[in-house]
């Protein structure tokens, strides 16, 4: 998102309704309400309208925030705020009766899915055709493809191989120990990023982008207090998205991996058009830093966050693939080797991603 001199009034106004729409919300008891009668209807669009400004809301100070106290504590900010409200979401869908155990793995395959191939492939795409061949640090991008690759194993792949449980699971002290060490790689990860190694995320050639505004003391103060009122209306709001979330999937008749679809895609959007708005100004760099730091982001913090959830509800937690997916990330992996191992790209590249990206729908609505 692009960073103002004033904080513009949307995404002020956008937490403020969350609050209020919660407290009526509430106060009318429209939680009663039979979810197929007009008024219902009408209330659900208003509050998935609300939620997503709040989203959007919540990374535009996330963000003005990060510019102001720089890196590596603007990385972990912008990181956490995203984070929180993944984790939200996820846990609000996590507490329902009869929810999804495999919800946290549909949603983070999603995420990994959505950004490797439909983001990926619509920033190369587009750049491509408007530029003919975009330039990158391929230094960077073997960074991200080398955590990727692992995190994706150890978490979504790992748990079919085990033997301390059957099924797709890992025991409780395996979910520990592969909580721990995914946040202690991620960390290491932010260090090379922000301190050790920036200059392998740095653009190539220099860029026509005018100078960052660095915001003074004044707006970072009103950004954290609207960041602050986001996070907690996105955590208020979940629970009741939750309840309308798994009645549409259920009335249309849609599998339980569409939910992760839709929870990845309601997280992904404000950063997703961020980097696709840098492609188009000829800088993949930070369209691949935003896209790939997004998918590391939530399996390395997510996933987790999750693990921490499902011991303290007691509830099971399915994290392994199944074949056919675990196909497709090994398809994925392979083709971002590929397509970002010369340090150039074209349209081609763009549109194999594409053509895997819309694989992944289809064959998750169609099982």
């Amino acid at each position: 998102m692009t960073i103002s001199k004033n904080t513009p009034w949307q995404w002020m106004a956008f937490p403020v309704l969350s609050i209020l729409f919660v407290v009526l919300y509430s106060a009318f008891g429209a939680d009663k309400w039979s979810l197929t009668s007009p008024a219902a209807i009408a209330v659900d669009v208003v509050m998935i309208v609300i939620m997503m400004g709040t989203v959007f809301a919540a990374v535009y100070h996330a963000e003005l925030i990060a510019v102001r106290v720089g890196e590596p504590f603007g990385t972990i900010v912008l990181t956490l705020a995203v984070t929180i409200i993944e984790v939200a979401l996820i846990a609000s869908l996590m507490l329902m009766p009869d929810s999804n155990a495999a919800l946290a793995r549909d949603t983070v395959f999603a995420v990994v899915m959505i950004v490797c191939n439909g983001l990926v492939g619509i920033c190369v795409l587009l750049g491509g055709l408007r530029y003919r061949e975009q330039e990158f640090k391929t230094a960077g991008t073997a960074v991200y493809l080398t955590v990727l690759g692992t995190l994706a194993v150890l978490t979504l792949v790992l748990p079919n191989y085990t033997q301390a449980t059957p099924g797709p699971f890992f025991s409780t002290a395996q979910l520990v120990f592969v909580s721990v060490v995914t946040v202690v790689l991620y960390a290491v990860f932010l260090f090379i990023q922000t301190i050790k190694h920036t200059d392998y995320f740095t653009q190539s050639k220099p860029s026509s982008k005018p100078k960052v505004f660095v915001p003074g003391a004044r707006l970072v103060a009103i950004s954290s207090i609207f960041l602050l009122l986001s996070l907690v209306s996105v955590v208020l709001i979940a629970k009741k998205f939750a309840v309308v979330l798994e009645a549409g999937l259920a009335a249309a008749g849609a599998p339980a991996a569409a939910a992760g679809v839709i929870v990845a895609m309601i997280v992904l959007a404000p950063e997703g058009i961020s980097a696709v708005r840098a492609a188009q100004r000829d800088v993949l760099q930070k369209s691949l830093n935003l896209a790939l730091g997004s998918s590391l982001a939530t399996i390395g913090l997510t996933i987790p966050a999750v693990a921490v959830t499902s011991v303290v509800i007691g509830k099971g937690l399915v994290l392994g693939l199944a074949p056919r997916d675990t196909m497709l990330l090994a398809l994925t992996l392979f083709i971002s080797l590929v397509t970002f191992g010369t340090g150039r790209t074209n349209t081609l590249y763009g549109f194999v991603h594409l053509v895997v990206f819309a694989t992944f729908l289809f064959f998750t609505f169609t099982p």
